[in-house]
């Protein structure tokens, strides 16, 4: 075979087959020698070995001829075993390449224990081989007929966002085909395709789908990392949400895509770039720490065997080499350009932005994608908080980026669980977080606003439990967050008073009012379109299971859910003030009769400073000119709409709200949230003219019904 091997190029890095052969380039600054294993089946010894002799810069690279597609391979790379010094070469452990596009096989743990947790003070490499159980990367066929597939680009004022797991969506579905339940294809399929496009939304957020390694102790207790937060490959779709492991992963998750869109729906995933599975010193060689430790990870100054970790993980991508930003951007150029994804979330964003310690705006990761043509172009999400000391920056992240807003999920889960002192804050989150993001040049929808995500509470178990209840996941409940900002409404955990449970759904559908009426981009969790529940788990990261998984035997309840949150969404899309691309002015043009936003007292007065201050008042009434948004379409027409008031109550008695009148105005009722109706477009629920009684721990919303002349409101 190394009679056959060409030198090849050094770029592009990873596998590639041009129709001939395969190239293969491998980055290694500190490594000496390099070895191209070749597998017939992921759990049998290597069939060949092949040294890549041929070095351009720090890329060792080789072409072999007449290879083809669905070729397994893996690399052993020699040089020093110094962990004191920052290295970490071992030729024993089969290293998988980190620009591998599939990956043949899960990790089998039982063949790698021992180098599994080698002893960080070692000064000699291991001398037990780790291939028959070390995942293998696969070479995969680069053509694909996209059949004409195009980005919907949905404007970010129009996008809802529907966060979502491949497999917990379709993995109890009965009208999803058995074999393709958590597939891939199960996403794809039309029964989901279908539900997403009743639901009104405009994008899937994916979990992570990058190549996942569950850890051994979750093997241990029989569980599995079901998130997905423990990367493997950066550009390798997950084999286990696929039909097949020799590049069928690759296929099916394009024709995923390609079904979305069709549908117009966009594909946003969650990556963690923060981190890789390798962990801290005592992990696992798998990739990256065998290929180049010292380049690929941060490593404290003060003992270079040991690892920098803002991320509780273990260990942290070293931002601060120009291989690893590489690394990154290859990764995310490859996923929209080859796989036609249409943006990020990024997990724990500010530790890709830490220069040297602290959090930098204008740091070196930021500064590529903004100039980068094909990513500055994507939709880009930042969680914008990490672990390490100074780690929360929401609201801090540069132009280009929007932001999980989690100070927006704390004051709305705040506000109606009746904590006081946090109107004023609730205020500024309805009317799109200006505190927050106006300033550096954003616009409203720089907020991500969200009740509930995959991590923590489901919206149902937000009003059903004070505590989490985590036993399932063999931690003896100490993990998951203590701070949820939930009520029980008296009982913990499921109940059959009627009572407890009217109520409940009552403050459900007023955080998921609330989350519809606010500007910035609403976030759905998956299946709280059902009040799903996971009876209280709050960290359910390794519940592959019907603790996480969907469950479509929909009972009357969740199909009023259903039914509910349908209606809520069609209600934002028909009302263009509610999906404002800029802040508010607290102005009115010369078409409007009212500033284009008011918040209004309960007697109908405007509220003043001091009383934004009075803890003991828990309602307020939020007046949204339609006829004074400055936007326009997309020929430059003006956009206008109705005129909207939003009445919120979270105190314990009914509100009598005292409605503006002055230009002898109707009112007309669209919802009440002590009942379940939301009125259809073009129609109310009743016309009011001078009061409106809303009731306890209620929201209601109301749209005028004339356009009267002007006033100086």
């Amino acid at each position: 075979m190394s009679a056959r091997l060409w030198p090849g190029r050094p770029y592009p890095l990873g596998a590639h087959f041009d129709g001939i052969g395969v190239n293969f380039a491998l980055f290694s600054e500190n490594a000496t020698r390099i070895e191209l294993c070749l597998f017939d089946a992921p759990d049998t010894a290597e069939s060949e070995r092949v040294e890549l002799r041929h070095r351009t810069g720090h890329v060792f690279h080789g072409y072999l001829p007449n290879l083809l597609p669905g070729q397994l391979y893996g690399y052993r790379v020699h040089g020093p075993f110094a962990p004191q010094e920052g290295h970490r070469f071992d030729p024993a452990r089969l290293v998988l390449d980190p620009y591998a596009h599939a990956v043949a096989n899960e990790i089998d743990w039982t063949t790698m224990r021992e180098p599994a947790r080698p002893d960080p003070k070692r000064r000699t490499p291991g001398t037990r081989d780790n291939s028959p159980g070390a995942p293998k990367g696969v070479v995969v066929d680069p053509y694909y007929d996209w059949r004409g597939d195009r980005h919907p680009r949905t404007p970010w004022s129009d996008t809802v966002i529907y966060e979502v797991h491949v497999k917990g969506m379709t993995a109890q579905h009965p009208d999803v085909p058995e074999s393709l339940r958590g597939t891939y294809l199960g996403m794809a399929s039309a029964p989901v395709i279908d539900h997403l496009e009743r639901l009104g939304v405009t994008a899937v957020e994916l979990l992570p789908v990058h190549e996942i390694a569950d850890e051994p102790a979750l093997i241990a207790r029989g569980l599995r990392n079901y998130w997905g937060y423990n990367t493997l490959g950066f550009f390798a779709p997950a084999g286990r949400y696929a039909t097949g492991r020799r590049g069928e992963q690759v296929t099916e998750f394009r024709q995923m895509v390609s079904a979305l869109h069709a549908a117009g729906i966009e594909v946003i995933l969650d990556v963690v770039y923060n981190h890789t599975c390798e962990g801290g010193a005592d992990g696992p060689t798998l990739s990256l720490r065998g290929i180049d430790n010292r380049s690929y990870y941060r490593l404290l100054a003060s003992d270079l065997r040991q690892y920098v970790d803002y991320t509780g993980c273990g260990n942290s991508l070293n931002m601060l080499h120009p291989q690893t930003l590489k690394l990154i951007m290859d990764s995310l150029r490859y996923w929209v350009l080859d796989m036609h994804v249409d943006g990020f979330r990024f997990d724990l964003a500010p530790a890709l932005a830490r220069e040297l310690h602290d959090v930098d705006r204008l740091s070196a990761f930021f500064d590529i994608i903004h100039q980068d043509p094909v990513l500055s172009r994507t939709k880009l999400i930042a969680e914008p908080w990490d672990v390490g000391a100074g780690g929360y920056q929401v609201g801090n992240f540069p132009v280009l980026w929007s932001e999980w807003n989690g100070k927006y999920r704390d004051a709305v889960r705040r506000f109606w669980k009746g904590d006081a002192g946090v109107l004023g804050e609730v205020a500024f989150r309805l009317s799109g977080s200006s505190d927050l993001y106006q300033d550096d040049g954003r616009q409203p929808f720089a907020s991500i606003n969200y009740v509930t995500a995959h991590d923590g509470f489901t919206l149902a178990d937000i009003v059903s439990y004070n505590h989490k209840h985590n036993a399932a996941n063999g931690e003896n409940n100490r993990d998951g967050s203590d701070h949820n900002d939930s009520w029980n409404h008296g009982v913990e955990g499921p109940t059959d008073d009627p009572a407890v449970r009217d109520m409940r759904d009552r403050t459900m559908r007023n955080l998921l009012v609330t989350l519809t009426v606010s500007q910035g981009v609403p976030m759905l969790s998956a299946g709280d379109e059902l009040a799903r529940s996971q009876t209280g788990n709050n960290n359910a990261y390794c519940q592959d299971n019907a603790i996480s998984w969907l469950d479509w035997r929909l009972d009357e309840h969740a199909q009023r859910w259903l039914a509910y949150t349908v209606a809520l969404l069609s209600l934002r899309r028909n009302q263009p003030v509610l999906r404002r691309a800029s802040f508010f002015a607290g102005e009115r043009n010369t078409e409007s009769p009212y500033k284009d936003l008011v918040w209004l007292r309960p007697d109908g007065r405007e509220m003043s400073a001091h009383d934004w201050t009075r803890a003991q008042l828990h309602g307020i009434a939020m007046l949204l000119s339609g006829d004074a948004i400055p936007d326009v379409g997309p020929f430059g027409e003006a956009v206008r709409g109705d005129t909207l008031l939003v009445l919120l109550n979270a105190g314990d008695s009914p509100v009598d709200f005292v409605l503006p009148t002055a230009l002898r105005e109707q009112w007309e009722l669209l919802l009440h949230t002590t009942g379940w109706e939301v009125a259809a477009s073009g129609k109310s629920l009743g016309t009011h003219d001078r009061h409106f009684l809303v009731g306890a721990r209620a929201i209601a919303v109301l749209r005028r019904g004339d356009t009267p002349a002007s006033t100086g409101m």
